[in-house]
């Protein structure tokens, strides 16, 4: 007997559309028959859903209603700086524009940058390095959002920061969306830090607030032995997004790795990170803080894979949910038998400003070595009643005084971030929601 399954209006739709555009995707032999095998694994298991246990909070089959088309890149009017308005007020970065899912060198700073960085197109590059595979920077893992990225990527950039390197200024990935209908777009960049390097790096996501586009990124990044990467992601999409983001990472020996993500925007969002230390004493910091309100849905899920002997690793999460929001926060460490020596600790916490609200906190370890030291924990709940009733009783207002114990909850989170811009910039973005939600 033969067992159809039953897709989805999205899945439909995800079908049609790959088999009108695969002829017309970017990509060499190599990449075509990649993404013909990343669509089949898609195809044979449909969107990600609660019997998926990677994805059993974030039911991507019943939260996906539909499928956009491909994005179109936008006519060269369209990509001027106005077009799209300044995400990064106050902060001098280099920029490097990916507009509908593809790199957009006309509004990129290429010609300001750092000589000891080169940017280039995702396709052109791969074009000149005929030997090199896409899952030979990282090795990536089974994800069937990925797998949608794999098959349907349409542009990027490939950034390579050379030996030694001290780039001053940060730079900045702006990825945007400039059209006028629903569409959807699938970059991949990939990111090369050469050892000893020190570099930063913001990525920023930004759309129209009246459109239900959809994003599906991913990007690859490799950190060279003894280089310092801080690398900040600021999810500002319009308030109907969908929103999936993948990064896979390796870190090198004695590198020190610094990120945060702040999520603010988007209908739903899920940010999955799969990170490998590669190499012995490596420092790696993982952080990140969401603020929601309505019905917004973010899934932030974290692989830390601990590969080499002597690491250290910290990851500290806040999530403030309001309305009829869900935080998702799964987060797991695991420690293979060389990795001795091995330092890692995980803290997830939720404040839950509404009855309706919801926070899904599963915090895991998988421990195969047994000279280590880890540990995690995960708390949700309301705000201090004594704390606040210490606030009120010296004058300040009840609104304030939520305000201000908001404030220090998430700038824990915040006050992690080395770029002292970025830094402020997060801190006033704290300010501006707890305003508006007054």
């Amino acid at each position: 007997m033969t067992v159809l399954p039953i897709r989805t209006a999205a899945e439909t739709a995800l079908v049609e559309e790959f088999a009108a555009a695969k002829a017309r995707l970017p990509g060499g032999r190599e990449i075509a028959a990649r993404r013909e095998a990343a669509f089949r694994r898609f195809e044979a298991s449909g969107l990600p859903n609660r019997r998926v246990e990677e994805w059993k909070y974030t039911d991507l089959r019943a939260l996906m209603r539909d499928a956009k088309p491909l994005a179109t890149p936008p006519a060269a009017r369209a990509l001027q700086p106005q077009a799209v308005g300044d995400v990064l007020p106050g902060i001098e970065a280099d920029q490097v524009a990916i507009i509908n899912g593809v790199y957009a060198p006309g509004w990129s700073d290429v010609s300001a940058a750092d000589p000891n960085v080169t940017i280039t197109e995702l396709f052109a590059w791969l074009a000149a390095h005929e030997d090199f595979r896409l899952d030979q920077a990282v090795s990536e893992p089974i994800d069937l959002a990925l797998a949608l990225n794999s098959a349907f990527m349409t542009g990027g950039a490939v950034v390579q920061v050379k030996k030694g390197a001290r780039v001053a200024k940060p730079i900045h990935i702006a990825y945007r969306f400039v059209a006028d209908a629903p569409a959807a777009m699938y970059p991949r960049t990939l990111v090369f830090v050469e050892p000893g390097a020190q570099v930063t790096f913001i990525e920023t996501f930004h759309g129209p607030a009246g459109l239900d586009y959809q994003v599906n990124g991913a990007l690859a990044l490799v950190v060279g032995d003894g280089a310092k990467v801080e690398r900040i992601k600021i999810g500002d999409e319009g308030a109907a997004a969908l929103h999936i983001a993948t990064v896979m990472a390796s870190i090198g020996a004695k590198a020190d790795y610094r990120e945060f993500t702040f999520t603010s925007g988007g209908a739903v969002t899920r940010n999955q990170l799969f990170l490998r230390s590669a190499g012995d004493a490596a420092k790696i910091r993982i952080a990140g803080a969401n603020l929601l309100k309505d019905r917004q849905h973010v899934d932030s899920t974290l692989v830390l894979d601990h590969a080499a002997r002597g690491c250290e690793s910290r990851e500290v999460f806040k999530s403030v949910l309001d309305g009829e929001s869900r935080g998702v926060f799964q987060g797991k460490i695991v420690v293979r038998p060389q990795a001795q020596k091995t330092d890692g600790k995980m803290m997830t916490q939720a404040l839950l400003l509404s009855e309706k609200a919801e926070a899904d906190n599963k915090p895991e370890l998988e421990i195969f070595a047994d000279d280590v030291q880890c540990g995690h924990g995960a708390t949700s709940g309301r705000l201090d009643e004594n704390l606040l009733f210490y606030l009120k009783a010296r004058g300040i207002p009840a609104k304030e005084a939520e305000a201000l114990l908001i404030q220090a909850f998430v700038g824990e989170a915040v006050d992690g971030i080395a770029h002292e811009g970025v830094r402020d910039l997060l801190s006033a973005r704290v300010a501006a929601w707890l305003e508006a939600r007054q």
